[in-house]
């Protein structure tokens, strides 16, 4: 934490050792920083290897100052400091002192393993690897550089260790560089390197980092907190002491073991409370607290009630994250009680176990290694969070993806639900059943329709609460709905339906270039099956492309013309005739007019529009056609194949571009509903909605959309309906149909929304 936080120096409330400054030189002497670190836990041999480490890096370094004036060793053994103190095992002290030394030397990642062998030469690498292009101010850099970093963490999570601790000291030592470059630095700790420790139960480093970003991040904000913090420390110290007295005598009186001291919430929380609920400083009173470390679970829920008669409790401020606890491992019980004065006081009880995990988080792995179940299960918590970004990195489309669905999943707020088998699962504040279904497996997220939330059925759009009992209910035939793109939450759930939406259109929109490119194939007089392999293979490398699907996939959306994919195969067959001057020839309205190696070009084959071909095909929403309407279709870049009727006023603009239109028809026998309008006036009485809804549902026909037109005391009232029927010929039986309904005055299709304002223009 910085110096400038000086609620560090406060009586009651001590600093970790674990963030010490950096040390100075020479760092293997007896009584050096790290030296004394190192005798805490490691035997002499141990100890041996460091220093080999040590002066290999020294030696490396040589010469080399950093900005700030120091030389450099001393940024390698300040992050052997700080993992020292969470009594790291020696490979990631060997990688902490040499992470710079492939990056910024002669040295190479061959050479470490030789000299300290491959476990440690691993770590060095995965470390440099992310480092490559660190601080780069390209969006599409950092996020690469954090799709490094996850690959690198599943192979080994030490990784993220020594980046984390590389990151802290290089935050403790950011007075040294320009002030837009601490902001940028700052920015990006503070959104993805401080989650990380957090989602790591590594709470020193975590807080640290915030109070560092948010000191370089908002300068002045940061010197207001800090005085206010130091003025009230100053006013509530009899209040605190005497609290903390209290709490003493009554865990004495009781005979309950423990340990109590006080605790200050760190600036940057107390930042997020202000600005969060728009509190002024001095209504915040939770600014000091108090931690109680017992010996055992059992003492836990026995210093509970001790305080509850102490203190009265606050009701609903009770958290027990003992039976349930957090993602990162994180286990208390947390109690608000009404203090002398009416100051709430918030305590937090834990017994000496969870006490190292909340401060070690999942480095207690190497600082207590021991058959302790709840070490094993934060193990397997954090290969499982691990797994879930591996699997969120492949869902993604890019390295810009990626980073948003990691930024998302690194949410601290969570709430927990239970399977209808009671096992409980955690998920990011405001997730709903999709998010839950994703989280049970991609399958059932893929193929979820409905949901009971406490043995209730819900719409899947629901928001899930602390302790809900949640069931998926599939269906075999169900897929993604791009609508749920609206309202998940997690990165998961988000990555895989971008992914099945992506995968699909991709698919569909390869079936459509396909039949485009046949298509013009066949006006050239060429069967689709002349062109071999070789053809295709060879205009792939022409492209730049890997497989014959992706210009296949182009073409579906309109990023290339048919035409001219056509003619450079056409071009790669061996003919015998030698093509005439000027065989290219004009593409208009829809026709070749020249000829193609003394062949007469054929007007293109007209495409057959099934209504099958997904999200490939596009039925524009400014005319919605249905089967019977005359068509054209609309080549959009990014889009695909877009659909309208011949009469759209939104295409006349794009007839004299005839590059952009295909000739389309409707497939004769289509099996599913297309959307259309219909706008109604009807008399404004009682009961006509529900009788024009019962007289659309007995014609075989959906309502998708209703809306009515606000009243102006008219004895007429206008209804704009969206429908579904199969072509025209359902239509109008079914606007015949309402016809006969006493009180329709008036009925006709319209085109665009059904908002009582006519067509609207859609682009194409």
């Amino acid at each position: 934490m910085p110096k400038t936080a000086t609620h560090q120096n406060a009586e009651l409330f001590k600093p970790s050792s674990a963030l010490a400054s950096a040390p100075l030189l020479p760092a293997d002497s007896e009584d050096s920083a790290l030296s004394l670190r190192l005798k805490e836990y490691l035997k002499p041999q141990d100890i041996a290897q460091v220093w080999e480490a040590y002066r290999y890096a020294y030696q490396a370094h040589e010469g080399v100052v950093r900005k700030t004036g120091e030389p450099y060793i001393t940024h390698p053994v300040s992050v052997a400091c700080i993992l020292a103190d969470l009594h790291l095992d020696v490979p990631t002290l060997l990688a902490a002192l040499l992470h710079d030394v492939v990056e910024d030397t002669d040295v190479s990642t061959h050479d470490i393993k030789e000299k300290f062998g491959l476990q440690v030469a691993e770590l060095v690498d995965g470390v440099t690897k992310l480092d490559k292009i660190e601080f780069q101010s390209a969006s599409v850099a950092q996020a690469e550089n954090f799709r490094k970093m996850l690959l690198a963490m599943s192979q080994d999570v030490r990784v993220i260790l020594v980046k984390l601790a590389d990151r802290l000291h290089n935050m403790q030592t950011l007075e040294a560089m320009r002030p837009e470059k601490q902001k940028l630095i700052a920015k990006e700790t503070l959104e993805i390197y401080a989650p990380i420790a957090n989602r790591l139960g590594l709470n020193d480093i975590y807080q640290s980092l915030e109070d560092l970003s948010f000191q370089y991040l908002y300068p002045m904000r940061f010197r207001a907190i800090s005085k206010a913090i130091l003025a009230a420390r100053g006013n509530r110290k009899e209040v605190v002491s005497k609290i903390l007295e209290s709490i003493k005598q009554q865990l004495i009186t009781l005979n309950i073991d423990a340990e109590v001291s006080g605790r200050e919430k760190h600036l940057y929380s107390i930042y997020k409370k202000m600005s969060g609920k728009t509190t002024a400083f001095s209504q915040i009173y939770d600014i000091y607290g108090f931690r109680v470390v017992v010996k055992d679970l059992s003492s836990c829920y026995l210093a509970l009630g001790a305080l509850h008669a102490l203190y009265k409790p606050i009701p609903s401020k009770f958290k027990d994250y003992i039976a349930i606890p957090k993602a990162n491992g994180y286990q208390s019980l947390h109690t608000t009680l009404f203090g002398p004065f009416g100051t709430p006081i918030e305590v937090q009880i834990r017994s000496t176990e969870m006490h190292n995990i909340a401060d070690a988080g999942v480095a207690a792995h190497w600082l207590y290694k021991a058959s302790d179940a709840q070490l094993t299960a934060l193990q397997q918590q954090t290969h499982q969070w691990l797994q879930r970004l591996l699997e969120i990195q492949s869902e993604s489309v890019d390295s810009l993806d990626f980073l948003e669905h990691l930024k998302i999943d690194l949410f601290p707020d969570e709430v927990y639900v239970f399977t209808p088998k009671g096992k409980i699962f955690a998920l990011p504040k405001g997730a709903t059943a999709v998010d839950f279904a994703y989280a049970v497996h991609s399958g059932i997220g893929n193929s979820c329709v409905a949901v009971r939330i406490n043995q209730e059925l819900a719409p899947l759009r629901t928001e899930l609460h602390n302790g809900d009992h949640v069931e998926i209910i599939t269906g075999s035939l169900a897929k993604p709905n791009p609508a749920w793109l609206n309202y998940v939450v997690t990165g998961r759930a988000r990555a895989h339906i971008r992914h099945f939406l992506k995968s699909q259109q991709s698919t569909e929109s390869a079936h459509l270039g396909e039949r485009m490119l046949n298509q013009a194939l066949r006006a050239l007089h060429v069967e689709p099956s002349q062109i071999t392999d070789d053809h295709w293979q060879k205009l792939i490398r022409d492209y730049g492309l890997k497989k014959k699907s992706q210009i296949l996939t182009e073409i579906g959306l309109g990023k290339r013309q048919n035409v001219m994919v056509a003619h450079q195969l056409l071009a790669m067959l061996e003919v015998q005739e030698v093509p005439e001057e000027g065989a290219i020839g004009k593409f208009l309205g829809g026709k070749f007019f020249d000829k193609i190696f003394g062949k007469t070009v054929k007007p293109l084959d007209t495409i057959t529009i099934r209504g099958s071909e997904g999200m490939a095909v596009q039925f524009a929403q400014c005319c919605r056609p249905i089967p019977g309407d005359p068509i054209l279709g609309f080549i959009n870049k990014d889009k695909g194949l877009v659909v309208h009727t011949h009469d759209c006023p939104a295409i006349r603009k794009f007839r004299l571009d005839p590059d952009k239109w295909l000739d389309v028809e409707w497939e004769p026998e289509s099996q599913r509903l297309y959307k259309t309008n219909l706008n109604l006036t009807v008399a404004n009485q009682p009961g006509m909605l529900a009788k024009i809804a019962s007289g659309i549902a007995d014609a075989g026909s959906n309502i998708d959309n209703v809306s009515v037109e606000e009243e102006d005391g008219s004895a007429y009232a206008n209804l704009y309906f969206t429908v579904q029927v199969k072509d025209r010929i359902h239509l109008a039986e079914l606007m015949r149909s309402l016809r006969k309904i006493p009180d329709v005055v008036r009925i006709n299709r319209t085109k665009g929304n059904p908002a009582g304002n006519g067509a609207k223009k859609s682009s194409q």
